[in-house]
């Protein structure tokens, strides 16, 4: 099947290009933007008086981000396209309304634009972060390098140095996570705190756990353009162990928080619907049906609920002892 065929098979593939500039960036996938309520919950209660830079800060960080990860998944679109990979995954079916989210694939931008795009909020999002850095509360060496090694292999994910066509994709995925807890947690605060941290490793978690369902589904299209994807290197008995290990470890990582004291006791009580629901993921995913795709929605549910715990966790331990 050409790019053709699969453009042609994709229904209203004719649309404004805002609309497309807006599908190229993902921005109705904001799950990795949740981390500012998250750290928003961090940092308020220890407060004894409302700072407006603490707004202005996280305000400014999640726009550098929004502007960062639209210039990666651009440039990944790019990629995906011209090695074949992103034609690939849809042959099976180019009519699912995930192929609209192609924009090269659908025909609806064509190359020049995509790399215009990519460069611009790159280069915007550099800008945005410089900004949010010089108007914070604090700004810490550890926290700036994160910012810029973040945003230096960002834009390198699929382009330039292509670190997730060399066996980095999966770890990136879930660093990405880390650092949007992190880094806005560190200018707000000028301090580093292991509960802070132990929430950001969850965060990552959370999209990491819908990338690997993706990259079960995307095997053959990776593995025809040697993208070393978990699932493309191993057998299928091996991806599951993958997944299961990552699904365990995210519970395990909660409960040794609370048993250590790094975490409230009722930490990894509080956190157990995500433990549920992975297991419900896992099961769909890898039971006897093999719904991969259903599997992945429910990483989305997982990490959105899992998000919205870790707010509550926060601000009950800030009126708690």
């Amino acid at each position: 099947m050409t790019r053709a065929t699969v453009r042609a098979a994709v229904p209203g593939t004719r649309e404004a290009k805002l609309v497309s500039y807006a599908r190229l960036a993902k921005l109705d996938v904001f799950d990795y933007y949740l981390s500012l309520p998250v750290v928003l919950s961090a940092v308020l209660p220890p407060i004894g008086g409302f700072d407006p830079r603490t707004l202005v800060t996280l305000g400014l960080f999640g726009l550098g981000a929004v502007l960062m990860t639209a210039s990666l998944v651009a440039f990944d679109d790019l990629t995906g396209y011209r090695d074949g990979s992103d034609t690939a995954n849809y042959r099976a079916d180019p009519t699912l309304r995930r192929a609209r989210r192609k924009p090269l694939v659908a025909g609806t931008l064509t190359e020049p634009e995509v790399v215009r795009f990519g460069w611009l909020t790159a280069f915007a999002g550099a800008g945005v972060f410089a900004v949010a850095v010089a108007t914070a509360p604090y700004a810490p060496q550890w926290t700036v390098w994160l910012i810029v090694a973040n945003f230096v292999f960002g834009i390198q994910y699929s382009y330039g140095l292509k670190i997730s066509y060399h066996g980095f994709q999966e770890a990136y995925i879930a660093a990405l996570g880390w650092v949007m807890v992190l880094a806005p947690y560190g200018l707000l605060t000028g301090r580093f705190d292991g509960f802070v941290l132990v929430q950001a490793l969850l965060f990552g978690l959370g999209p990491l756990l819908f990338g690997v369902y993706s990259n079960t589904n995307d095997i053959a299209g990776d593995r025809s353009v040697g993208r070393p994807t978990v699932a493309a290197l191993t057998t299928p008995r091996g991806n599951r162990r993958f997944v299961a290990a990552l699904s365990l470890g995210e519970f395990l990582l909660g409960a040794a928080a609370s048993a250590t004291g790094v975490a409230p006791w009722w930490f990894v009580l509080l956190m157990l619907p995500v433990t549920v629901l992975r297991a419900r993921q896992f099961g769909i995913g890898f039971g006897p049906r093999g719904d991969i795709l259903r599997a992945r929605a429910i990483g989305f549910t997982a990490h959105r609920v899992g998000a919205a715990l870790l707010v509550t966790a926060n601000l009950i331990a800030a009126v708690t002892p």
